[in-house]
């Protein structure tokens, strides 16, 4: 009966220590699986018609990646959506048409709502990627690259 004690202690043991990884390795395994992108990978050529963006882009597209930037301030304190940029920004880009939207800026529609940082905090943001002009219908917002289903936290 001793034997039989210690063999269930160890079953318990063991799947105590499974469950314990089971929970660790599904966050390494997602923290893994992001690309990283820049905002000097953004876009590979300026031609008559604008800029192009970059074959590094056209590859991720659909594809979750991680970005550094800085929160610029956002328009209405619940909006469930910002715009990151490669430098501290006190106004909103989105006043730009599309020939004019500026080459430093993504924006992120968060898959839930989180709590705005100050534009001078850089931030890491992991979403999935989409390029292409794009206009918001709730807001009218027009956009030409963008991080879906996002979250962030302090860099």
């Amino acid at each position: 009966m001793e034997k039989r004690s210690s063999l269930v202690m160890t079953r318990r043991t063991a799947l105590a220590a499974l469950s314990a990884i089971t929970l660790v390795v599904p966050k390494l395994v997602a923290a893994a699986s992001y690309s990283s992108l820049s905002f000097d990978d953004l876009y590979g050529k300026v031609s008559v018609l604008g800029l192009e963006f970059s074959d590094k882009v056209k590859a991720l597209a659909g594809k979750p990646v991680e970005m550094r930037g800085f929160m610029a301030p956002p328009l209405k304190a619940e909006a469930q959506f910002f715009v990151l940029t490669e430098i501290p920004m006190s106004i909103c880009p989105f006043c730009s048409s599309d020939s004019d939207w500026p080459d430093n800026i993504a924006v992120v529609y968060l898959d839930s709502r989180q709590t705005f940082t100050q534009p001078n905090e850089q931030i890491k943001v992991r979403g999935v990627l989409e390029f292409g002009s794009w206009t918001d219908p709730e807001t009218g917002f027009l956009s030409r690259l963008r991080l879906r289903q996002a979250e962030y936290d302090a860099a």
